[in-house]
């Protein structure tokens, strides 16, 4: 079939926003207990609710009944929501935060969580056995009674299954997290760090014996570092600890530069399991992440990150530490699960969405005889299936930003095979920048991507200074310069593209969510690059940051700004809301209501602001929408919402685009 031409922006596409959220889900921690898999789903169609589900002998059935939903708020973005004990499920309630118990297909309450004046949220339950209870980080909320806001305070608790009485093991530090047992009960590990640390700055790994009554006896910190000083570059940061099934005690550690996978020795010593420079962990955002399991005692699943580019390997536990990289139609992992019985793990790629993935056959996997004929989908995060002509795979890209440092971005070119472009016509650009900003962009495959580049936009997503997966080093580039270094890599990203061809320099468009919004709106104010933008709850003034957001994040501009009340005057320099008379393109707004993140106000003054200006402005809010937009009928009006607001801005039409008001302004 012969393309037609017609202008980017308004090819018509089969990748319309129905189809998007009529079956996705997003697909999150896998837990093995023996033959049995569980993990959790979270459906848009469903208002977001996050089911817990079990699949055994190749049959998949929901654990939790409606309106039961797994999802911890503990530093608000949760994780670590449920435990599997054989066939117990103990799991944390969405609406309540209380802990309940499914068994036999009957769901019991065992806490409650609010009293006359506080209110408890769990996290990152483990199961033990020898003592019959719960082991669980706790974040304890109170009532304010002078008008002053007061902290949350974070502890570890233990939690009785039969009486569910609470009782605290660990407190004193701000934050804990990974508390892990051995198996035998008799020891227990956990991370814990101060502010104005966050955990993938500096924080310490502590073990402890376990009583014949429950109690942590002689804690002592094994390893781990963490400075109260912003300046101080000799901290450490540890993740993941997890026991062996040989009770050896492994965790992830920066030292070096790099996370990497190390063991405790007996003698206080460590070995290394990995070395180089790539990456096996994770910034704890959330609880409960896993990127390495145990097959057995002397064989670890893990997966390895390279840049853009990701293994999956099976690790020797002993001298020389070998490495086995296996074979996968996937090249990007999460999750990971792992027994003598199975491996398990969410895996994607550029052409393939992500899905839970199992293999049972461990004895073919490691001879590598049929490599990928056995590796068994359980669910697919969508089903959507995008023929090859309107597919845009990631192409990776590095340049050199202002600075002369390397900075990589995934570039995707605009595909449909319907279309070409106009004769000379270059595609408009949306730059994406992830959130965080101490997060990465990702190249799996992503329906919301192909939205837009199967209408004729291209797409370059932007691992800016200060993203992960890159090493510590590129890492720490964005302390003390956020809103400065990030937007500076972007504004250059886009740049670059114009100057290889591949991008309209009168059609560049930045987008992004949460600190993504923030270097949205701070390009759009303080750099002449973009012609239009579009922010997803983002961050307008650093101040109210500062000074009215959650526990976790509450000193998290301390290394990215610098000290608050200190560096007041650099928050209000680097605050676009008190410099929109350098503000002159469109910007659409996407906001939920009930964010407790970022509030809606930082987005309502944007636009106010904007608005008296005369600048082309719109926005949504969202009623039962908090920080990331859950609901299917949200993320399908957002995508057209968006797109209708670019069709008047550049001038095209569109089909799928949904109306929405422009206030004021002019059009480009």
């Amino acid at each position: 079939m012969q393309q037609q031409q017609a202008p980017c922006g308004s090819w018509r596409s089969p990748v319309n926003s129905r189809l998007i959220v009529t079956d996705a889900v997003s697909l999150d921690e896998i837990k093995l207990a023996g033959a049995s898999l569980y993990y959790l789903e979270r459906r848009p169609q469903e208002q977001g609710r996050c089911v817990i589900v079990k699949h055994d002998e190749n049959k998949s059935a929901d654990i939790l009944p409606p309106p039961y939903s797994a999802r911890s708020r503990v530093h608000e973005y949760g994780g670590g929501a449920y435990c599997v004990d054989n066939d117990t499920v103990f799991f944390v309630n969405d609406s309540d935060q209380a802990i309940y118990c499914v068994q036999q297909a009957q769901v019991r309450k065992i806490t409650e969580t609010a009293g006359d004046d506080f209110s408890l949220r769990f996290a990152d339950l483990v199961f033990d056995r020898a003592h019959k209870r719960l082991i669980a980080v706790c974040e304890k909320h109170r009532q304010a009674t002078s008008g002053e806001p007061t902290e949350p305070v974070n502890s570890l608790v233990s939690i009785d299954i039969d009486s569910g009485d609470i009782t605290t093991l660990c407190q004193g530090y701000d934050f804990y997290a990974s508390p892990r047992l051995d198996s035998q009960g008799r020891q227990l590990c956990w991370l814990c760090w101060n502010h104005p640390n966050m955990p993938w700055d500096g924080n310490e790994l502590w073990l402890a014996a376990i009583d014949h009554h429950g109690k942590p006896v002689s804690p002592r910190q094994l390893a781990g570092y963490q400075s109260m000083s912003i300046d101080d570059e000799n901290n450490i940061s540890i993740c993941q600890p997890q026991w062996s099934p040989d009770n050896r005690l492994y965790y992830i550690s920066d030292h070096s530069g790099w996370w990497q996978l190390y063991r405790h020795e007996a003698d206080s010593d460590l070995t290394a399991i990995t070395r180089g420079d790539d990456e096996l962990g994770l910034p704890q955002w959330v609880f409960a992440q896993s990127s390495y399991a145990f097959i057995d005692a002397s064989r670890i699943l893990a997966y390895r990150k390279t840049g853009d580019k990701n293994s999956l390997v099976i690790l020797q536990a002993e001298a020389p530490h070998r490495q086995q990289t296996l074979t996968t139609p996937q090249d990007s992992f999460s999750s990971l699960a792992a027994n003598t019985e199975q491996i398990a793990f969410i895996g994607a790629s550029s052409e393939l969405f992500p899905a839970v993935i199992q293999h049972r056959s461990l004895s073919a996997l490691i001879a590598q005889d049929r490599p990928a004929a056995d590796f068994h989908t359980v669910k697919t995060s969508a089903s959507l299936a995008i023929a090859p002509g309107y597919l845009s795979r990631a192409q990776s890209l590095q340049f050199k930003n202002r600075h002369g440092q390397t900075v990589y971005a995934n570039y995707y070119a605009p595909a449909n095979a319907d279309y070409r472009p106009a004769d000379n016509e270059r595609p408009p650009l949306i730059v994406i920048c992830h959130g965080g900003p101490t997060g990465c962009a990702s190249t799996v495959l992503d329906p919301r991507k192909q939205f837009w580049t199967s209408r004729g936009f291209a797409l370059l997503d932007v691992n800016y200074s200060g993203s992960t997966g890159f090493g510590r080093d590129y890492r720490r580039r964005l302390n003390g310069q956020w809103g400065v270094l990030d937007v500076e890599d972007c504004c250059d990203a886009a740049r670059y593209a114009v100057a290889q061809g591949l991008a309209d320099n009168d059609r560049l468009i930045i987008r992004g969510s949460s600190a993504g919004g923030y270097t949205v709106l701070c390009a759009l104010t303080f750099h002449p690059v973009f012609s239009a933008g579009a922010s997803y709850y983002g961050i307008s003034e650093l101040e109210t940051l500062a000074t009215d957001t959650h526990k976790f994040e509450s000193r998290y501009l301390d290394r990215l700004v610098g000290p608050w009340p200190e560096a007041k005057a650099t928050y209000r320099q680097r605050s676009p809301l008190y410099h929109t008379e350098e503000l002159d393109c469109p910007v659409i707004f996407f906001q939920g209501i009930d964010d407790r993140v970022v509030p809606k106000e930082q987005a309502e003054k944007m636009i106010e602001a904007l608005d008296k200006k005369g600048i082309a402005v719109a926005s949504r809010f969202f009623e039962g929408e908090q920080h990331g937009f859950r609901q299917a009928q949200t993320i399908m009006e957002t995508l057209e919402n968006e797109l209708y607001f670019y069709a008047k801005i550049f001038n095209f039409n569109t089909d799928d685009g949904k109306p929405l008001t422009i206030k004021s302004g002019h059009q480009k």
